[in-house]
């Protein structure tokens, strides 16, 4: 008998031994899964203060993007330019007024007329047409340039204007001079006069 008790002993020994390593197992286990739970729940939480906070604070409208490309200045230079190339080398307006001007001279003197009057009338009266046809496309030229130079101090004071911008504009700027001031002296015969006839 009493061997049978040590090995019931014995047995329920092993039996507390195995249960204990179990439940020894067991609880790192549910420590874990618990602590997994908090860090899930704690995540969830801040989530939602987040998206609260972040549907509390209102959107800055964004900036409105402005046009860099400086398109109408760059069409402004060029047409300045291509007015002062116009006011030095004519145009057709020119060559229409000088032609009228020419006719009427021809109608309005008579058989009669001295040759400085015909001289005068058919040809000089023609010729001062061109010159202020020329001028008025200087004129345009050079305000047309002065007005693209100008631009940015009254739009955008702190935005730099482009440099090819600036050259093309002081380019119409510089022949609309020049063409007016070739205008000017054709206009009062210092250039190029008519040349004198005998009465």
């Amino acid at each position: 008998m009493v061997t049978k008790t040590d090995d019931e002993t014995a047995e329920t020994a092993e039996a507390t031994t195995a249960e204990a390593t179990e439940a020894a197992s067991e609880t790192p286990e549910v420590t874990k899964e618990a602590e997994a739970t908090d860090a899930v729940e704690a995540a969830e939480g801040t989530g939602g203060d987040a998206d609260a906070d972040l549907d509390d604070e209102p959107f800055a409208p964004a900036a409105p993007v402005e046009d860099s490309s400086g398109a109408g200045q760059g069409a402004g230079a060029v047409v300045s330019a291509a007015l002062g190339v116009v006011a030095l080398s004519g145009s057709w307006v020119a060559t229409v007024a000088s032609a009228r001007e020419s006719l009427i001279g021809q109608l309005q003197t008579s058989q009669g007329a001295s040759v400085a009057k015909q001289v005068s009338e058919v040809y000089g009266d023609s010729w001062h047409a061109t010159a202020l046809v020329g001028g008025i496309f200087a004129l345009l030229a050079l305000i047309v340039g002065a007005v693209v130079l100008a631009r940015p101090a009254f739009g955008a004071p702190g935005k730099p204007q482009a440099v090819w911008i600036k050259s093309v504009a002081w380019a119409g700027v510089s022949l609309g001079i020049l063409g007016l001031l070739l205008a000017v002296a054709k206009y009062t015969d210092i250039l190029m006069a008519l040349p004198s006839a005998s009465s």
